[in-house]
């Protein structure tokens, strides 16, 4: 195209936007500086490592090093075989309420204030002595009750160890970590949790897409996903987020047996419904696997605000696992683990769980029927939220809605490469009463008949 080099300077073109260096600190700098004055913006794509290698005079591995010290330090995402763009510098989506809306938010993901138990009367009970320096890290009667709570979880054969973490993503986080170094693949549901998609993404990883269909994550996805070089795989076997579906008997059987030909892939499954769930686990780790850990954490039916979860794991991944956990630094609270396991044990609290489980999945049934009327698909059958096809932009659809009085989730803010969940809405419905569901639902047909008429006259 007739660029020109001269000095280590990229001229002419608009993709690189003048990386210059000849080192891997100065390509950092000198991408960092670009980015800063706006001449690279949020999601351009930087020019592929062997191209600006030939381009800057330099070997390969020095722009490999300053792409991953970019991504480590958050201002580049690398995508794969999509290669390496600018990242977003403004916050990304996460889960809860909107922060000043005054829309009606229902697109939060928050489990129904009401129907998480109460903790004032078991409160005086767990305090009866100070926990010490060297004392064991997970409490043990956490550990005996957690022991039966996650044997339906764990591979037959293997002889599971538990941990104690400060919750699911703070698991995956130390899991990922101990397991694998930057740049490294890691298989993830498409689409995806948003949670599992920046901890890969902060981590320094890169994320493969796995399609998940009406069973789950698909077997032709996954062995894509290892032909690609992925070292590790974050599922979820029920409830997945967003999409509600949970993996089938025969699907896991033949997830299972794809690999058992992987013994050292290493899986995760973050069961992250547990008690609230109205289907059957169906795990992916194959007998005798070698890497493996399945998580539960307690936020859905404790509140999001105590921070624990279950691991259960491999003897060595155990290991790696607790020297992130020093028993009185970076362990969890032994309060909070008592506290737990008294609401865990307790007739009341448990009532509430079960009252909360068939809440949800009441309520999520009642508002698909009334989607259904409406020639509205949704597909969910577990987990908080719902996930509706609108059959057009959900983004269009969500503007709409806001017109309306509604603030949504759109399915762009779960995506890692499949467009058709860009025609997807996730709602949070549970909360609602009668009245307010009916309006909900007649808002978002009437928003769908909008941005379908508005993009055929675009058209």
């Amino acid at each position: 195209m007739g660029q020109a080099v001269h000095s280590g300077i990229v001229k002419g073109d608009a993709m690189t936007g003048n990386i210059r260096g000849g080192t891997a600190a100065e390509i950092v700098e000198s991408v960092r500086e670009l980015v800063e004055r706006g001449s690279l913006a949020a999601g351009q794509t930087l020019p592929p490592v062997r191209g600006l290698a030939e381009k800057l005079g330099v070997n390969r591995n020095t722009v490999v090093s300053a792409y991953r010290t970019l991504a480590q330090a958050g201002i580049v995402v690398s995508r794969g075989r999509a290669g390496t763009s600018v990242a977003s510098q403004h916050a990304h989506a996460q889960e809860g309420y909107s922060q000043g809306a005054v829309l009606r938010d229902v697109g939060t993901g928050n489990p129904d204030p009401a129907l998480i138990p109460g903790f004032t009367a078991v409160l005086r009970r767990i305090a009866e002595r100070p926990v010490l320096y060297g004392e064991p890290v997970i409490d043990p009667n956490l550990e005996q009750w957690a022991a039966q709570w996650m044997s339906d979880a764990v591979p037959q054969t293997a002889r599971a160890r538990l941990t104690v973490t400060g919750g699911a993503v703070d698991a995956v986080e130390r899991l990922l970590a101990g397991a694998l170094t930057r740049d490294d693949a890691v298989a993830l549901e498409d689409p995806c949790f948003l949670a599992s998609i920046q901890t890969v993404r902060l981590g320094g990883y890169r994320a493969v897409p796995v399609r998940v269909d009406k069973q789950g994550i698909t077997v032709d996805g996954l062995r894509s996903a290892i032909e690609a070089g992925v070292r590790a795989v974050v599922l979820t076997p029920r409830a997945q987020n967003p999409t509600g579906v949970s993996l089938s008997a025969e699907r896991a059987s033949e997830l299972r047996a794809l690999l058992a030909e992987h013994p050292y892939l290493f899986i995760i499954e973050d069961d992250h419904f547990s008690l609230l769930s109205d289907q059957t686990y169906h795990s992916v780790i194959p007998t005798d696997h070698q890497r493996w850990a399945v998580v539960r954490s307690v936020s859905k039916f404790l509140g999001p605000d105590m921070c624990l979860a279950v691991v259960a794991s491999d003897g060595p991944t155990a290991d790696r696992l607790a020297l992130r956990l020093s028993p009185g630094t970076t362990w969890v609270s032994h309060l909070l683990q008592r506290l737990a396991h008294a609401l865990l044990t307790d007739a009341d609290s448990t009532a509430t769980i079960e009252r909360a489980r068939a809440h949800y999945a009441q309520r999520n049934t009642e508002f698909r029927s009334l989607l259904a009327t409406r020639d509205l698909a949704c597909e969910s059958r577990d987990g908080m939220n719902l996930w509706v096809d609108v059959g057009t932009s959900g983004q269009a659809v969500a503007e709409q809605l806001m017109r309306r009085g509604w603030l949504a989730r759109t399915g762009d803010e779960f995506v890692l490469a499949d467009e058709s969940a860009r025609r997807h809405l996730r709602l949070t419905v549970h909360d609602l009463g009668a009245s307010d569901a009916q309006r909900l639902a007649d808002d978002v047909a009437a928003a769908r008949d909008v941005a379908v008429a508005r993009g055929m006259i675009e058209q």
